[in-house]
């Protein structure tokens, strides 16, 4: 009896993984069907991002679905800037370390920061639609 109640609370803990990964798969798939109609997407934990043509839409990934969905066009932004620890770096030349990294746009009226978990990923997105936004210019 002694021994059942000690692998109590490690039941508890498989159960608690369990759900979380269920809980992270139904993020996936909420995520995997909000991407398809988008030319190129993102997921990570902080955010979604997705791009269609001009269209930039991004938001907070959950398991009910994408939240607080935030849209702008391409055209409308004045500069793109990768931010880490809260300095602007150079896109082609990312450092390899920090902890709070963000692709910022400003347009006239405000600025949108988008989140990302990884720099060399937030450099590439930074490096594509700076392209598409010059592209964009002329």
């Amino acid at each position: 009896m002694i021994h059942g109640l000690l692998w109590l609370p490690l039941l508890a803990v498989f159960i608690g993984l369990a759900y979380a990964g269920w809980n992270e798969y139904q993020t996936l798939e909420t995520y995997r069907r909000w991407a398809e109609p988008f030319q190129r997407a993102k997921y990570d934990i902080y955010a979604v991002l997705g791009q269609k043509g001009d269209t930039l839409i991004f938001g907070k990934a959950s398991r009910q679905g994408i939240q607080e969905l935030e849209t702008f066009e391409l055209s409308a932004v004045q500069a793109i800037q990768l931010q880490v620890n809260g300095q602007s770096v150079e896109i082609a030349a990312p450092p390899e370390k920090g902890k709070k990294i963000v692709l910022e746009f400003k347009l006239t009226d405000r600025s949108i920061a988008v989140p990302f978990t990884n720099i060399s990923l937030a450099a590439k997105w930074g490096e594509v639609l700076t392209k598409d936004w010059q592209e964009l210019k002329n």
